[in-house]
């Protein structure tokens, strides 16, 4: 099994046009076996099938590589630690923070950090509305909020002036683009094409006016 995940992530991630180091590819698939681990105690995602979990969550994260620009990023509702472990892996000199509420699931990234080393990676245990960074981000990320209003209005002191919401959706949210339409631009629409999963994947980046 593991060959076959290495061999399936190393295509999934050179379908995406994501380099992959030995090293990141390794340390990718080190966090996989983690959270495969830690799913049975801690109910980190309801992905039981390592195959899938590569699929749905290692190059679904890899997927939002190539368009993200800036240094200092949020993972906001970081769960298991999606996108952020895998951005933090292959983007070693960028900084990331991953924010969650849920202590059970922030005590798996200390883990994470811990056991994989990623000292560009800082972990969060605090509701959204009550984390403050005097230092703010250039990238505010999530795949976890119900709405992109929800995430704008609960992220926005999160990020700077000039800085962008990265927000990860499936499908098109229209209905949700119209809603904040009049005081945020959606400055780019990435239609993303994750190997072998066969849904459909958007990446919004929206910034305030």
């Amino acid at each position: 099994m593991d060959e076959l995940l290495q061999r399936e992530l190393e295509r999934g991630a050179s379908a995406l046009g994501v380099p992959l180091g030995n090293a990141q590819r390794d340390l990718l698939l080190a966090y996989l076996a983690l959270l495969q681990k830690w799913n049975k105690a801690y109910n980190l995602t309801a992905i039981r099938d390592p195959r899938q979990m590569l699929v749905r969550h290692l190059l679904d994260s890899l997927a939002v590589a190539q368009p993200l620009r800036g240094q200092r990023f949020i993972d906001v509702g970081t769960g298991g630690g999606l996108p952020g472990v895998p951005l933090s892996i292959l983007y070693p000199k960028r900084e990331f923070h991953l924010l969650d509420s849920n202590g059970k699931k922030t005590r798996f990234l200390f883990q994470v950090k811990t056991d994989l080393g990623l000292d560009n990676m800082t972990v969060h245990h605090a509701r959204v509305e009550q984390y403050r960074d005097e230092a703010l981000f250039d990238g505010v990320l999530s795949r976890a909020f119900a709405s992109l209003e929800d995430m704008v209005t609960g992220c926005r002191h999160l990020l700077r002036s000039d800085g962008r919401f990265w927000a990860m959706k499936g499908q098109l949210p229209q209905d949700e683009m119209d809603a904040i339409s009049t005081w945020c631009d959606i400055n780019a629409v990435h239609t993303l094409d994750v190997p072998g999963l066969g849904e459909q994947r958007h990446l919004l980046e929206i910034s305030l006016r």
